[in-house]
């Protein structure tokens, strides 16, 4: 659908297209050239590889959230999911010792989690702002009701693989990334399945009326995100060697960044993949630049919300932008 919709599209709504999708990757180099300047370490194999690492959490957090986001809705929820599953997995672990237990937990809870948040959506009728919002405190408070607030930790190198381990010298969490991205990609790409998020997302009715299963798709949607969550959650328990109530606080906010910087908007319908996980580079870029020249964790916080407001502000005005075209 979005193919034929730029090739009858007018040369000015192509040409803000291609900006929408270029633009990303160019924001990237040009970061890191000037993060590479500020701070002559910043270019070393070992902190880009530690770049890779840290942002790999995030990015497979957006890659779920951006198929909730292409259908037009939201899912704050993702950061406290990972938190809950992060601690049931744990437990798991610890009662029966079995890392394809713990891993089977993670990613059917995940899942589960994920389709709850879309029924209430879809079959609840509860704007998915609002539904996820719920789940994100309802998950971060049985985290810290099953834990009482204590974090469950030491666990063996077997379990710690996923989020620590590597492959032929290959951090673990980075090939996974570009795993499920591979993934992702096709899935949105090459199947029936994708085209129905990006029909839905466009304009619902329309694919209503086409004959799109809308409720059992846009459902669907949120299940991959909560699928990706507990993938998520098991990255981060074995990378920290440590599952806590407060794990993924706040990355919530990351991953929806990742996904509007990457050029995916927010009304949903639009939007690629691979931008999402170039923005989630960028996240992880400004993170470690800010770490490398000393600035002070509370300004970190400012200057990220400065970054997802600036953000949703281009996109806005890209919306813009594409509309006047489209008048003209």
């Amino acid at each position: 659908m979005s193919s034929n919709l730029e090739r009858s599209a007018s040369p000015g709504i192509r040409r803000l297209t291609s900006v929408r999708e270029v633009g990303p990757l160019l924001g990237l180099i040009a970061l890191c050239a000037l993060v590479s300047i500020l701070s002559p370490v910043f270019l070393t194999t070992s902190n880009l590889m530690n770049v890779l690492v840290q942002a790999a959490v995030a990015s497979i957090l957006a890659a779920g959230v951006n198929f909730a986001i292409l259908t037009g809705g939201i899912d704050l929820s993702v950061g406290s999911l990972l938190g809950l599953i992060g601690v049931l997995i744990a437990a798991v672990f610890k009662s029966t010792g079995s890392v394809f237990l713990a891993v089977a937990t993670g990613l059917v809870l995940g899942f589960a989690l994920g389709l709850l948040n879309g029924s209430m959506v879809t079959v609840g009728r509860i704007p998915s702002f609002i539904a996820t919002l719920g789940t994100m405190s309802i998950a971060r408070g049985l985290a810290f009701v099953f834990t009482q607030g204590r974090p469950i930790s030491s666990f063996p190198d077997s379990f710690r693989a996923l989020g620590a381990g590597e492959l032929g010298g290959i951090p673990i969490p980075v090939i996974v990334v570009l795993v499920v991205y591979a993934a992702a990609h096709y899935v949105l790409t090459q199947t029936p399945f994708g085209r129905a998020i990006y029909a839905i997302g466009s304009n619902e009715e329309a694919a209503r009326l086409s004959g799109v299963n809308v409720g059992w798709y846009k459902t669907a949607a949120f299940g991959v995100s909560g699928l990706l969550a507990g993938l998520a959650a098991i990255m981060f328990t074995g990378r920290i060697n440590s599952a806590h109530p407060l794990a993924g606080q706040g990355y919530e906010l990351d991953a929806i960044a990742a996904v509007v910087i990457g050029g995916t908007s927010l009304s949903g319908g639009e939007g690629r993949i691979l931008g999402t996980l170039i923005g989630a580079l960028i996240m992880g870029v400004i993170r470690n630049g800010l770490n490398l020249l000393m600035v002070d964790s509370y300004w970190q916080q400012v200057i990220i919300g400065a970054v997802i407001v600036v953000a949703v502000l281009i996109d806005r005005r890209g919306r813009a932008a594409e509309g006047a075209a489209v008048v003209k």
